[in-house]
């Protein structure tokens, strides 16, 4: 068989011009036949490594250009000797991904050409024109800001201001979370704890939007449990004091009417109430013909912020004279108009918005400096383009309690996740969103040479968050603030796309720490889980013993014994009311069973049943009926709701008379 000889021609000023315009020829010649064939072997193991140094090998022979080549099975050997288990294929297919991470031999940033640069211009020009000295500008700024919060300042006092109403005096802010009454167990033995049940009332203002305040755990009405939609039950003049909710904001004059009967479920602007087949302790009505005038400045106030940001951005060139002012302006409209927290009195809404700013401050500059928005707004000159896509997605990302409230993603939980329709399915669209953008940012970073160093900050960040996964006793909770975190390294560059991403991602930032606060990315399953159901053991309750009568009615329960020592007691809910609460290790006030008594009432009763731990309840059962007829309609299994702990897992807060006079 012939010798194979290889021969590598390079692109050298000596040889012919015809020889240049080619890379590698390989050529066999024949020593016993004039016959000469070409073959490629580049693919071949044993072929030589055109650029060793690039697969970990070096020549460090003085003339290198004279010497052989060596091998690629010998080279190939010294890069990946510990690592001789990888199959060649395999280690093949990495280096060519690691060469391709790379990127191009002459990476460049990215910068943006603005589209119709005279227009975009303008106002850089304008301003050029006439006030081409710093100091001029710097003052004109501070003068600007100082507009603006003025402004800002005025219009949210009018919305502070309400007439005072005959009778009841100047109406007191209620947030939509505000209750009479708190679920389960919160009220105490017999509800006394939400005393007085009539006779009470207060004038109250109320923001607007209460109208899509949702209940986000289930809550109990007879036989039925509400979750994920506003709960009103009864109308149009009564309603039990489960969640108050006005549509549009605006202000009246509420009553506490005491117990009502059969409530009626009704429709009244745009609001649907449940109804109840039985009575219930607290009932509120409004009263009728108040006149009164109040208005929610929420969009008043997002005008004003959006027009003032809008003007900054168009004649502001200086990346850090465009971004705190614009952070901080957002901040503040969202803490005070357009998703503040459940707080009803100004001052204290202000105190905790400000504890809130510093820290936050202290973040912006960070995501400023540190993680890529100064690389993205610096040289930009397209100002329209800024405005419009960096700006525009801010404000969107900002407002998301009303540009993303159609999907049907409440919280990030898995409890949330199983329970509310639609969730899954948004959240695998939303994956496959995030991904193809995910996709597009990396081809973004390769073209500029900065890959490989991101991809070693999320493999670290991946880590972290893997780590935090499988830590045992704690649940990792994406928030808000969190998500902004993670992702804005990576629309570090300016193009068109990342100006996008970086102004939705400071939005959501910023809403989630002018809305939620701090909120720590490591929480307790307990913390997690506010009033949502524990999945703890439920009570086996014996079917009942019923005496009927003609003018008094009974019913006994009992029930089995407590599945575990920590299990000290029973609650019993009637009605939503707990009527009945006994400790087994209780000698004189300990009951085996519970006696329920009637009069001649044909209505429905609905009990619940829960063991209890020290004051706490647990899960409670669903409801069991004792019909108006006086037969015992058994509760379907599984759990119906938990206790209460004052202020609900949805942030709802009761009103408390004592407060109000």
């Amino acid at each position: 068989m012939g010798e194979t000889d290889v021969v590598v021609h390079s692109r050298a000023a000596h040889h012919r011009e015809d020889i240049e315009s080619q890379d590698v020829t390989t050529t066999s010649t024949s020593t016993s036949t004039a016959t000469t064939s070409t073959t490629t072997i580049a693919d071949h193991p044993d072929a030589p490594i055109n650029d060793a140094a690039a697969h970990g090998v070096v020549n460090d022979h003085p003339d290198n250009s004279s010497r052989p080549t060596t091998p690629r099975f010998i080279q190939d050997s010294g890069s990946w000797k510990k690592w001789k288990w990888v199959p060649y294929p395999l280690r093949r297919l990495t280096i060519a991904v690691a060469k391709w991470a790379a990127g191009p031999p002459d990476p460049r940033p990215y910068s943006i050409s603005p589209l119709l640069p005279r227009i975009q211009h303008a106002p850089i020009l304008l301003l050029d024109r006439y006030l081409p000295r710093r100091s001029h500008r710097a003052w004109l700024l501070f003068g600007y800001l100082s507009i603006w919060v003025v402004t800002f300042a005025l219009v949210m006092r009018q919305g502070l201001v309400a007439t005072e109403i005959d009778g009841w005096g100047v109406p007191i802010d209620i947030g939509c979370g505000n209750a009479y009454w708190v679920s389960g167990n919160g009220c105490n033995l017999d509800g006394n704890d939400c005393r007085p049940f009539s006779g009470g009332g207060f004038a109250f203002k109320c923001p607007a939007g209460c109208a899509s305040y949702a209940v986000l755990n289930p809550r109990a009405v007879g036989d039925r449990e509400v979750v994920y939609q506003p709960l009103v039950v009864g109308g149009p003049t009564a309603a039990a004091a489960t969640e108050g909710n006005e549509s549009d904001g605006g202000c009246g004059v509420v009553n506490l009417i005491g117990t009502r009967r059969n409530y009626q479920a009704s429709t009244r602007n745009g609001i649907e109430s449940f109804g109840f087949d039985s009575y219930f302790p607290l009932s509120f009505a409004f009263e009728e013909g108040v006149d009164c005038s109040s208005k929610d400045m929420r969009w008043s106030l997002l005008a004003v912020s959006v027009v003032f940001s809008t003007v900054l951005s168009l004649f502001t060139t200086s990346p850090i004279i465009f971004f705190f002012p614009v952070f901080t302006g957002i901040y503040w409209t969202v803490g005070l108009a357009t998703d503040p927290p459940n707080i009803a009195d100004v001052p204290s809404l202000f105190s905790r918005e400000l504890g809130n700013f510093l820290p936050a401050l202290f973040a912006a500059w960070v995501m400023y400096d540190k993680m890529g928005v100064k690389r993205t707004l610096t040289g930009l000159t397209a100002q329209i383009e800024k405005t419009v896509l960096w700006l525009g997605a801010c404000w969107v990302g900002a407002l998301t309690n009303h540009t993303f409230d159609f999907i049907p993603i409440q919280r990030l939980t898995p409890h949330d996740l199983d329970q509310q329709p639609g969730a899954r399915a948004a959240l695998a669209i939303i994956i496959i969103v995030v991904a193809a953008i995910v996709v597009s940012q990396v081809w973004f970073f390769r073209q500029e040479g900065r890959l490989v160093s991101y991809l070693k900050l999320y493999a670290l960040l991946a880590g972290i968050i893997i780590i935090c996964v499988v830590l045992p006793d704690l649940s990792l909770r994406i928030h808000h603030y969190i998500l902004g975190l993670l992702l804005l390294p990576g629309t570090s560059m300016q193009t068109r796309p990342s100006l996008v991403y970086q102004g939705l991602l400071m939005g959501f930032f910023i809403n989630g720490i002018a809305r939620w606060g701090w909120d720590p990315f490591l929480q307790t399953a307990y913390s997690l889980q506010g009033d949502a159901q524990l999945g703890s053991p439920l009570p086996v309750i014996a079917a009942p013993v019923i005496e009927l009568g003609q003018n008094l009615s009974s019913i006994t329960f009992s029930w089995g014994a407590s599945p575990g020592p920590e299990l000290d007691g029973i609650s019993v809910l009637v009605n939503d009311v707990e009527r009945f609460r006994t400790y087994f290790s209780d000698e004189v006030n300990s009951s085996p069973n519970f006696t329920w008594t009637r009069g001649a009432v044909e209505e429905n009763e609905y009990f619940r049943f829960a063991w209890m731990e020290g004051s706490e309840s647990e899960d409670y059962t669903r409801a069991g009926v004792w019909n108006g007829k006086g037969e015992w309609v058994e509760m379907a299994p599984g759990p119906s709701r938990v206790r209460t702990r004052g202020v609900g897992g949805d942030g709802e807060q009761r009103v408390d008379l004592r407060r109000r006079r």
